[in-house]
């Protein structure tokens, strides 16, 4: 728990610092574009000539590449063509879509399946996801019990994966969805792209999962504030040195709607449960060196909840930090719940 006054601003830093600050005659820029329903964001340093239209093109193109391969909202994706598979079927994935998978999968298993890359058929089920968002915009009505019931228990393991190979079998009814690590994925992608351009000073976004490497002008790291769940929670504001870091956050005031019964809804699923989260977590925060594991990691802890979910980040050293919705009875607010990893960090 956090010993801070509520005034007072926690500061994180890296544990190492590396490389030079860009030279007097480099200039701050900035890219912006549209992909995966929401908005990417570049600032990077380099000259004052910097040839901004390719740079641009060559982010869109990273992001469209992501979506070729890893959208279940786009029919001919890769990952939409691996559903409509039969059972027995297999796909040779691309190298990208083979690297993700693999982490989605060793999530998976880290957390006994709290986070599910397979839980597709879950997704849609509950109204959110391409199939679902129909029954959004009608009103939702909360699927049965009985529907609920028939989806299988943890559809991962209807996977056959040969990695090796970089082929996937369908053995059931598994249905992707990488929602919850792809769009860190492309954080990276588009990182190493721009350091494949020679551009090591940048910050990159996409939806709000963030990866920062160098320094700005001047000399100074990425600064970014971490999420909070809402105005006015009176919460002091945690302060992060995006340096060779990420940071993504899950909340369940994401993407959340009310059912036919005026009840609350989380786009955060349990798929063990195969019901919404119900635990009082309101977001988690997991600062790592890859944005896709940040994301993925940080589904994983919200779903898991405040005990198993700090069980997990100790047992994986990772750098996390939960907020919990104290109850009315404990007078409201929010519980700051910090990993050692994360209290390394604080200055």
């Amino acid at each position: 728990m956090s010993s801070l006054p509520a005034t007072a601003a926690r500061v994180l830093v890296p544990l190492q610092i590396q490389g030079e600050p860009a030279g007097l005659d480099q200039r701050l820029h900035e890219l912006q574009g549209l992909t995966m329903g929401t908005s990417w964001s570049v600032r990077l340093v380099g000259p004052a000539m910097l040839q901004l239209p390719g740079l641009q093109a060559a982010v869109q193109r990273v992001c469209d590449r992501v979506v070729a391969q890893m959208s279940h909202w786009e029919a001919g994706s890769t990952l939409s063509r691996f559903n409509r598979l039969a059972p027995g079927q297999s796909l040779q994935l691309p190298q990208e879509f083979a690297q993700v998978l693999d982490a989605a999968l060793h999530i998976a298993r880290a957390s006994d399946g709290a986070y599910d890359p397979a839980a597709g058929e879950l997704v849609g089920l509950w109204g959110f996801g391409p199939q679902g968002q129909r029954h959004q915009d009608a009103g939702f009505q909360a699927p049965a019990a009985a529907q609920c019931a028939a989806l299988p228990a943890q559809p991962w393991r209807e996977l056959h994966w040969a990695a090796a190979a970089q082929r996937l079998t369908q053995l059931g009814r598994a249905r992707l969805d990488l929602s919850a690590i792809a769009k860190g994925h492309a954080v990276d992608a588009v990182s190493q792209t721009l350091l494949d351009c020679g551009l090591p000073h940048h910050l990159v976004e996409i939806g709000g999962e963030l990866r920062g490497c160098g320094f700005r002008p001047g000399g100074q790291p990425w600064w970014v504030d971490l999420e909070q769940p809402e105005s006015g929670s009176g919460l002091h504001r945690t302060r992060l040195a995006l340096h060779g870091l990420s940071v993504a956050t899950s909340g369940d005031y994401r993407r959340c709607y009310d059912d036919q019964q005026g009840r609350r809804l989380s786009h955060t699923l349990d798929p063990r449960s195969r019901h919404p989260i119900t635990h009082g977590l309101a977001s988690v925060s997991v600062v790592h060196e890859s944005a896709m594991w940040a994301d993925g990691w940080s589904t994983a802890l919200m779903v898991l909840g405040p005990e198993a979910g700090m069980a997990l980040a100790r047992r994986e050293g990772l750098a996390a930090l939960l907020l919990r919705r104290r109850s009315d009875a404990e007078g409201g607010g929010f519980e700051e719940l910090l990993s050692p990893a994360l209290q390394a960090l604080a200055t």
